[in-house]
């Protein structure tokens, strides 16, 4: 382990710290695990779990478990990373993490390998004071995280749906916090989908545009009933619904054709007052209000999901219990944010709450946490697990 003008005193009990650096040492770009998941598998295993281990498309997932009751909690999260970018711009190798003036510097110490960390530390910590549980615990962990998430937390949903097994409450690891661990947690992420246009029309010249069929005139007509959409806007609790055009093509250029074809693509992000299947409905109507000639694709759909406060042993309470034990606060409860594998374990009856470190730096070169803010989220998992598990 590799520490550098570090200032802080680590706690003997913080076993989050040398594991982060485990982790973060291998290069599990997305969707390579580089052993993460065998590494994990047997520390969970010498702590009494069940293994089970699958691939699908060269995505490796793990699920393990441990304990019996009626209700079931997991820790889910993911060990892929995304690539380090340019590596002249890093201070240190991305793949050699360092302590500098307190914080870790690799890539995955935001996002999320500190938090494989500390729900690993805190598992220990727990389940080594007593192994006899009053629930099932499980382990939900994939490489598809960061990629498109197709084989990833899916199919292992998949898989707990084929063995009958419902999940209670689900613990997400992701970085949600802004300044420090426990300031902000994710109770719901907004829907995201995206979606491809095009027209047709007819190429002449536009000298002559009574010959021909403009596919940008089309289009424009297009845009704008997209535009004209009013869509909700929010509440406390959820962002509201926005429609945002991202590109528009209308081929190779030439000043004195008009183009017979034209095409868009745009992403909508959406709250829980819509689904997919009335999104896709309500932009059929749209589009068909001003030209039959054109094709709708979407793409890269991702559902979105909201946990509430007053549910049954609820989950938000907990963890709202655990933070202030740690820090002498209490979170403030945010929607905001991309898109998350919460959305796969969410549902009527499941509960889903992301609660990890800060998230300043997640995805940039350099990305970094303060050691501080790591231990903390090892003891709000070590307290969150007491409180759930027996």
């Amino acid at each position: 382990m590799n520490f550098s003008a570090s200032r802080s005193i680590v706690p003997a009990y913080a076993k989050s710290i040398p594991y982060s650096f485990e982790l973060i040492y291998r290069p599990s770009v997305t969707p390579l695990d580089a052993g993460c998941q065998d590494w994990l598998a047997g520390k969970l295993s010498a702590l009494g779990f069940k293994c089970h281990q699958f691939e699908v498309e060269g995505v490796k997932n793990l699920i393990a478990e441990i304990g019996q009751g009626e209700r079931t909690v997991a820790f889910a999260g993911h060990t892929d990373i995304v690539p380090p970018g340019d590596l002249g711009r890093w201070k240190t190798n991305p793949f050699e993490p360092v302590i500098i003036m307190d914080e870790l510097i690799g890539r995955g110490a935001a996002d999320m390998k500190t938090g494989l960390a500390a729900m690993l530390a805190a598992s220990e910590r727990v389940l080594k004071l007593s192994s006899v549980l009053n629930v099932r615990f499980l382990w939900l962990i994939t490489s598809d995280e960061e990629g498109e998430a197709e084989f990833g937390s899916k199919a292992i949903k998949q898989y707990l749906d084929e063995q009958g097994i419902q999940i209670d409450q689900c613990i997400v690891g992701e970085p949600t916090s802004k300044h420090t661990t426990g300031d902000t947690i994710k109770v719901g992420r907004r829907g995201a989908v995206s979606a491809q246009v095009r027209v047709t029309g007819k190429q002449g010249h536009v000298a002559y545009p009574q010959y021909a069929d403009n596919a940008i005139h089309k289009m424009a007509k297009v845009i704008n009933a997209l535009e004209s959409i009013e869509w909700d806007t929010g509440s406390d609790d959820f962002p509201g619904t926005s429609l945002q055009i991202t590109h528009i093509d209308s081929g190779e250029f030439t000043d004195n054709i008009v183009p017979a074809k034209c095409s868009i693509c745009f992403n909508i992000r959406y709250s829980h007052n819509y689904t997919q299947a009335q999104l896709e409905a309500l932009i059929g109507a749209q589009l068909s209000a001003v030209t039959s000639d054109f094709e709708l694709e979407w793409e890269r759909a991702c559902e979105p999901y909201f946990t509430a406060t007053g549910m049954d042993q609820c989950l938000i309470a907990s963890v709202e219990r655990a933070i202030h034990r740690n820090t002498g606060k209490f979170p403030v409860l945010s929607t905001a944010g991309g898109t998350s594998d919460g959305r796969f374990f969410a549902s009527e009856h499941t509960q889903v709450v992301e609660v990890g470190v800060p998230n300043k730096t997640i995805h940039q070169v350099n990305e970094r946490i303060n050691i501080s803010d790591l231990v903390t989220l090892e003891d709000i998992y070590a307290d969150l697990l007491t409180d759930l598990l027996y």
